[in-house]
């Protein structure tokens, strides 16, 4: 999903660019809420999962190129305000480093992926998880589905923004079916590899993990009054 430099034209470049910033100043404060000291190192080891993921690159189409994107996944870990500041680090370091996208199209990329996947993943992973029954192992299959349909919604955005301003030679109709046909392929195994993440995450630590507090804060706390027998002793 990286967008290269040139794809778009200079004023959706710069509309996106502002969008971004937009985005990125609001989560700086948002991200304040969400990290304690306990959380603070799992942020950083999501942002290290998602940028080994996003190296696994594959063509799409007219310089465009399809991989895991990881928004609902560290939306789910770590809350989505942290997650986007996550997303928008690995997107900078990419460009910076590996050329993977382009500075000028850094504004389209951190909308498409840390914005638009971040928010989409966690917003359907909040309705399927209110739907589903209050327990800590529901907060796999809703990351899966919020992981799933995130991937989809974050190709047609980048699509919609093709419509606006695109400069490639390249038919909106074909552009548009390669990447919603190659991006719900995409969905499955990154709804795949988030269900196992989570799952993992979950199994060890559900304290950490940002979408089960929620379902942690419902818990009664159980009091347990010795008997008798032992308090007499």
């Amino acid at each position: 999903m990286h967008v290269p430099d040139g794809f778009l034209d200079v004023p959706t470049s710069v509309g996106t660019a502002v969008v971004a910033a937009t985005g990125v100043g609001l989560a700086l404060r948002g991200a304040r809420r969400e990290l304690d000291d306990r959380t603070a190192p799992l942020a950083g080891l999501v942002a290290a999962f998602v940028f080994a993921a996003q190296m696994l690159n594959f063509p799409v189409g007219a310089g465009t190129s399809g991989h895991l994107l990881g928004g609902a996944l560290a939306a789910v870990l770590v809350g989505p305000w942290t997650a986007t500041l996550s997303i928008a680090v690995v997107l900078l370091v990419q460009g910076l480093l590996f050329a993977d996208g382009g500075l000028t199209a850094l504004g389209t990329n951190v909308t498409l992926m840390g914005l638009v996947g971040v928010w989409t993943g966690w917003l359907v992973f909040r309705t399927v998880q209110g739907l589903l029954p209050k327990r800590v192992s529901m907060v796999v299959p809703a990351a899966a589905v919020a992981a799933f349909v995130s991937v989809p919604v974050a190709a047609l955005a980048f699509t919609g923004l093709y419509a606006v301003g695109g400069q490639a030679p390249i038919p909106l109709g074909s552009l548009a079916t390669a990447m919603l046909g190659w991006h719900t392929l995409i969905g499955l195994g990154e709804a795949a590899i988030t269900g196992l993440v989570v799952s993992a995450v979950v199994a060890v630590r559900p304290d950490l993990v940002h979408g089960a507090r929620r379902v942690l804060a419902t818990r009664k706390l159980v009091v347990v009054r010795p008997e008798r027998d032992e308090v007499a002793a």
